[in-house]
């Protein structure tokens, strides 16, 4: 039997494998992302220039067969979503090759904060009880990752503040993406936009590098483009979740259970001890992203149409 039921229950699932398929790719990424460095000292510049050929990859696959838009709003919103993650990439990947994953990703996970209480201040969205409760356990949970970087000298420091600005941006890159779902931008293009913008940075990048280095085994590479072509294609089932599904259920599932698998596999496959300050800066962190994002989107989708 179908009907309208059938075809609004079907389109309010739809996202659920795009998102478990990002948490899949994100999850094991998080993990493995910094072999290069540590296996091979392979630059993070050097990082981000093989992610953003990677990007080329998962766009191709998504623009096939569909029209590019190149239209003003397209581009200025593509390109505003594009140079928000590619510049958290960059800082991400600096950030990872001075600091553990399985603390950097947790803070990255409260990016949706940031894009709850950008709706807020400019949109004037009402925030309820647990949006508040999320908004104090994130500032807890960076107070604890504080205290916990003290016993690793400056770096502790740097990699922190590293990632709280990767958190700030990928917050407003999300901001801006529903935007430009409501304007009518399809996710292809959105994602083409990204890539453009990613591609766009690698000058900077090499620039950071004094120049391209090529006195590194194949295997560096190989491996980089191994592991950011999982970046690469869970970005892409980002925008394409995020555009099939409430935003209440899709932001907690991408922006908390990747970390979660990131941190598992940190901790299983590598052997990490994290400390106590930095277990409950994990747990705080995990519980404030998925209470303030899934209290404030709730209350905002609940209006009728």
């Amino acid at each position: 039997m179908t009907g309208p039921g059938v075809s609004t229950s079907l389109r309010s699932t739809s996202w659920i494998p795009y998102a478990g398929l990002l948490v899949l790719f994100w999850g094991v990424w998080g993990a493995f992302s910094a072999l290069p460095t540590k296996l091979y000292a392979y630059p993070d510049p050097m990082i981000y220039v093989v992610w953003a050929f990677t990007m080329l990859i998962p766009a191709w696959f998504s623009l096939r067969g569909k029209k590019f838009d190149c239209s003003r709003t397209a581009a200025g919103y593509g390109l505003l979503i594009g140079l928000t993650g590619a510049g958290g990439q960059l800082l991400l990947f600096k950030a990872l090759t001075i600091g553990p994953a399985y603390v950097i990703f947790p803070i990255v996970a409260l990016s949706p904060a940031i894009t709850v209480l950008m709706a807020f201040g400019l949109l004037r969205e009402r925030l309820g009880a647990l949006s508040w409760a999320g908004v104090v356990l994130a500032l807890i949970a960076v107070v604890l990752f504080s205290v916990s970087t003290g016993e690793s000298g400056d770096n502790g420091w740097v990699y922190l503040l590293l990632a709280v600005l990767v958190c700030v941006a990928w917050g407003v890159q999300a901001y801006y993406m529903r935007k430009a779902a409501v304007a009518g931008v399809d996710d292809a293009s959105t994602f083409g936009w990204m890539t453009i913008s990613g591609l766009v940075l690698i000058p900077v990048a090499l620039l950071m590098m004094g120049g391209l280095p090529l006195d590194f085994p194949w295997q560096a590479p190989a491996l980089t483009a191994g592991t950011q072509v999982l970046n690469a294609v869970g970005a892409l089932f980002l925008v394409m979740a995020m555009s099939r599904g409430k935003a209440s259920i899709v932001a907690p599932v991408t922006n908390a259970l990747a970390p979660v698998l990131t941190i598992v596999l940190s901790l299983i496959v590598f052997g990490a001890q994290p400390s106590v300050f930095q277990v409950a800066g994990i747990v705080l962190a995990l519980a404030g992203s998925t209470l303030m994002v899934y209290r404030a989107e709730k209350s905002s989708e609940a209006v009728p149409t």
